[in-house]
């Protein structure tokens, strides 16, 4: 990500901060402006200036959380049937054309089905991620002097754990898209209700594999995004900029999908079970090395098309979002 400058004006002269967005990563830029007039009260005018840079960063912020929102709905439209079939293979094991069998068979009926806990839980997660992102940069830019890449890194970390709160959602999720649960509950109320009678800690069944890859992956994200479109061929129109930044989503969602793919497959395999022992992250990965015969390649079964389906959804997400951000 490209790496802002937070600068700070002293002096006698008062200064107005100008905060603005552009592009990615958000880029904070401070300049400072002499005002020779309206100097009758002393300290007037700074508290004027932080008035309005508090004003600014607050409508800044609101579009970072609604950009994030708008783009997780678009990509969950499209991808959700890639994304249930992708589900099957890291539960059970399938192969592609196993997995989508198993959909012809629940019938067009079923294919949607579950897609109300992702759709509330992605975009709550995306415009908090985005968000977050931004509000915990400035906060930090301001109150620290760590090196800024730190700073950032920082950022990101604290908005992955805090979607974590999502856990829930995610977790209801699994139990809708494993055909196992089809007979307990038909949609994400009676889901809910049904985890109620077990109590609050099985909603955030799955939540350490959860931790383990929020944090990291959006570090990783939001570091890499801007370095990745410098590379790309230098955009001179908004249709150019559309597709570098689909581009440049798609590549990243991809790597961090397949990095963070045996993360997934522990974290569907915990949160499909209802009831019962809490295990741990390592017994939970340990079981599923040795039941895939203790071979790699078996433990990232269906991480080809989980590496399709993140090339087009963070793809739709990272150009949506810079779309919308534009717009606002």
């Amino acid at each position: 990500m490209c790496c802002a400058s937070f600068g700070k004006c002293s002096g006698a002269s008062s200064g107005l901060a100008v905060v603005r967005s552009h592009g990615l990563g958000r880029r904070t830029e401070i300049y400072c402006s002499k005002k020779n007039s309206m100097m009758d009260s002393e300290g007037s005018a700074p508290t004027n200036s932080k008035e309005y840079l508090s004003n600014d960063i607050t409508a800044t912020s609101g579009k970072h959380y609604l950009c994030g929102y708008c783009a997780a709905f678009t990509n969950i439209a499209v991808t959700f049937p890639i994304q249930k079939v992708l589900f099957r293979q890291q539960l059970y094991g399938l192969k592609t054309k196993d997995a989508v069998h198993q959909l012809q068979k629940d019938g067009i009926r079923n294919l949607y089905r579950g897609i109300l806990p992702p759709l509330m839980q992605k975009t709550t997660t995306l415009a908090l991620m985005f968000g977050l992102y931004e509000d915990f940069s400035s906060l930090l830019l301001s109150h620290t002097s760590a090196p800024e890449l730190l700073t950032r890194s920082m950022a990101a970390v604290l908005a992955g754990t805090t979607e974590a709160i999502l856990t829930p959602f995610e977790r209801v999720q699994t139990l809708l898209q494993d055909y196992k649960h089809h007979d307990k509950f038909t949609n994400t109320y009676q889901a809910f209700k049904v985890l109620k009678v077990y109590g609050m800690r099985e909603y955030y069944r799955g939540l350490v594999p959860i931790l383990l890859r929020n944090g990291p992956s959006n570090a990783l994200f939001f570091g890499l995004r801007g370095p990745i479109k410098q590379c790309l061929p230098e955009a001179t129109s908004y249709s150019a900029h559309l597709v570098n930044d689909f581009i440049c989503g798609g590549l990243l969602g991809a790597m961090l999908g397949f990095l963070f793919f045996p993360v997934n497959v522990v974290k569907t395999r915990m949160q499909a079970q209802i009831g019962g022992e809490f295990q741990s992250f390592s017994k939970v990965f340990v079981k599923i090395w040795l039941e895939r015969d203790r071979k790699l390649i078996h433990l990232f079964r269906g991480a080809h098309l989980n590496y399709h389906r993140s090339v087009l959804s963070w793809g739709i997400i990272n150009a949506t979002y810079e779309f919308l951000l534009k717009l606002l």
